[in-house]
């Protein structure tokens, strides 16, 4: 890979997996690309995941090394496992709580995904289902 390319690779890597390019992040991931690099603008490729809801993207990416408690930074930082908490990914949530999240590590805003579950004043089935398994970690 040329220099030219490896400078693009973060916001290659990042937009492959926010956007849910399966194909494209197993190809970047197999070159080399580390999971845990940051785009121009601070986010990690897990995060980004996280929050479009891309689950084998992110299952890709924890696979091939990337640390669940890697905070993005930037105007879109935070955690993963806090951003599939708030989307009520109950299987993103367990597939990273599997791969070591922690759910009391607290965002730079100062919220933790726990937190997050705990401010939910409707009861859906999702959002709830998320909020019992997040509690029963903390018992």
């Amino acid at each position: 890979m040329n220099n030219r390319k490896r400078k693009k690779l973060p916001k290659r890597l990042a937009a492959a997996a926010g956007d849910g390019r399966v194909a494209l992040l197993q190809r970047l991931l197999a070159q080399g690309a580390d999971p845990d690099t940051r785009d121009p603008d601070g986010a990690t490729p897990l995060y980004l995941a996280a929050v479009q809801g891309e689950n084998r993207c992110a299952e890709l990416l924890l696979a091939a090394g990337a640390s669940p408690n890697a905070e993005s930074r930037g105007w879109r930082s935070g955690l993963p496992l806090a951003a599939a908490t708030a989307k009520a990914n109950l299987p993103l949530v367990e597939l990273l709580l599997c791969h070591g999240a922690d759910p009391h590590l607290r965002e730079s805003g100062g919220g933790s995904a726990l937190a997050w579950a705990q401010g939910w004043s409707d009861g859906a089935e999702e959002r709830q289902a998320v909020l019992a398994r997040l509690r029963n970690l903390t018992v």
